[in-house]
């Protein structure tokens, strides 16, 4: 396994980052520019998603010439995206995303789950870059995250780790998606938020807002507590749609709950990535798996 930081290379590679709602791909130089980006909505291609997704990095490859994919994917997913089962997308469950990408591209491809892409961008490109330990997220319409711990992106036993949408925070709480009850992402992803309040999240009121930040605070306190580092840096539409408040609220909050001297100073900032952080991500993901 590889350190985090800066890609290495200068070779320009396909990128393509599969969430909950958007499916987006472009091209990305090793210096980070990202050019020819496209996208497409998930749910206008309930049917026919895999072939839109096909379609899609048609076009932006055009008659370029590259020798690899890198894939962030919304998981979960066996190691090295083999098989993928993104919670929100139903219809891919043990879906052999890599195998069919490569037979019909004739590319390497390499897949990753979406926020640990984006954990490596940020270490590599974003807030990160002269940090060995620090956490990503990403509160949008689900919940995920990924754990950076001396200069290495934790992989797990299965490389599913650092879903930190899945950290118990009410008990006994709302239905998952995985199947628990009580999860972070049941309680203050954008999809729950939509789900209790009947409206969408960006129009949430003054006390669901700060629900969420709370509960996002505590999650990310109690793992500072029990990993030992000082910062999580958040993206997604919902941490940075509610705005200063949301940091505010969350970062009070964690201090509450990470209360040992080496955690009490933990802080939630913003990911300064903005909207290139999951391309970038899937970018790092092929540059990872082929220096390593």
């Amino acid at each position: 396994m590889t350190g985090v930081g800066s890609p290495d290379t200068e070779i320009p590679c396909l990128a393509l980052d599969i969430g909950a709602s958007k499916v987006e791909c472009a091209v990305v130089e090793g210096n980070g520019t990202i050019r020819h980006r496209e996208r497409i909505a998930v749910a206008q291609h309930a049917d026919d998603l895999f072939d839109a997704v096909v379609d899609l990095i048609g076009r932006v490859r055009g008659s370029s010439m590259f020798e690899f994919l890198g894939v962030g994917c919304a998981g979960p997913m066996t190691r090295g995206g083999e098989f993928v089962s993104p919670l929100n997308i139903p219809a891919w469950r043990d879906f052999a995303l890599r195998d069919r990408l490569e037979d019909l591209l004739g590319l390497r491809v390499q897949v990753d789950g979406d926020a640990r892409a984006l954990a490596l961008a940020e270490g590599a490109f974003g807030g990160a870059r002269n940090e060995s330990s620090y956490v990503s997220m990403v509160v949008s319409t689900g919940v995920g995250g990924a754990i950076v711990l001396d200069g290495r992106l934790l992989d797990g036993e299965t490389g599913n780790a650092g879903h930190i949408g899945h950290l118990n925070v009410v008990p006994q709480g709302r239905l998952c998606a995985c199947g628990s009850y009580g999860c972070l992402e049941a309680e203050a992803s954008g999809r729950a938020i939509e789900d209790m309040t009947g409206r969408p999240a960006i129009e949430a009121n003054e006390v669901t807002r700060a629900r969420c930040a709370q509960l996002v605070g505590r999650a990310v306190g109690t793992l500072a507590a029990v990993l030992d580092f000082s910062h999580c840096y958040l993206a997604g539409s919902v941490a940075l749609g509610f705005g200063e408040d949301f940091f505010h609220v969350a970062n009070k909050a964690a201090r509450e709950v990470a209360m040992m001297n080496y955690s009490s100073h933990v802080e939630l900032c913003r990911s300064p990535l903005g909207a290139d952080g999951p391309l970038l991500g899937a970018a790092m993901v092929a540059w990872r798996a082929e220096r390593s």
